[in-house]
């Protein structure tokens, strides 16, 4: 008898650990399923709710990434030689809006500047501009796709060139 596959958000919640803790895992599977597993038993009460209540699964995701970003802010903080800044657009209502995005992306990218590797972790872009409770309209798309653009364009010419930067967008 086999194991039981896992299911598509299992194998995405899986590479999302994988990628955002590629630094402790070194992209082994195994160790991010770990990781993957302790999050999700943080979050145990939670995961019944949303077995119970399948609507639950939009609110398991957006626990499961606050845990996820919280424990990788922790594991940065400990590397003094790289940085890591982490910007949240929905920390506000205007933080996805290209003026107060570059500002609060000019001051991670300044943090980040003294660093030779750093990680810079964008949180929660897409439901800032491709709201789950509206409509996906050509408008919204093509909004988020060009607040992804100038992002990385940012990101690009504002790091220095002998550093290595990893964008992350979550």
């Amino acid at each position: 008898m086999s194991p039981a596959l896992p299911d598509r958000e299992e194998l995405r919640r899986l590479h999302f650990i994988n990628a955002l803790f590629a630094h402790v895992t070194g992209h082994d599977l195994y160790l991010a399923a770990q990781i993957r597993d302790a999050i999700t038993f943080s979050l145990g009460d939670l995961e019944r709710q949303m077995r119970e209540h399948p609507e639950y699964a939009t609110r398991f995701d957006e626990a499961f990434t606050a845990a996820a970003t919280q424990l990788v802010s922790g594991c940065f903080a400990h590397l003094p030689t790289h940085g890591f800044f982490h910007w949240d657009a929905a920390r506000t209502p205007n933080s996805a809006t290209p003026l107060f995005a570059r500002a609060e992306l000019m001051e991670g990218l300044k943090r980040l500047s003294p660093y030779r590797e750093s990680t810079l972790l964008v949180t929660n872009l897409r439901p800032a501009l491709l709201p789950p409770d509206r409509r996906p309209t050509p408008k919204r798309v093509r909004e988020y796709e060009d607040t992804l653009d100038f992002v990385r364009e940012l990101a690009a010419a504002r790091t220095p060139s002998f550093a290595s930067l990893q964008l992350l967008f979550l």
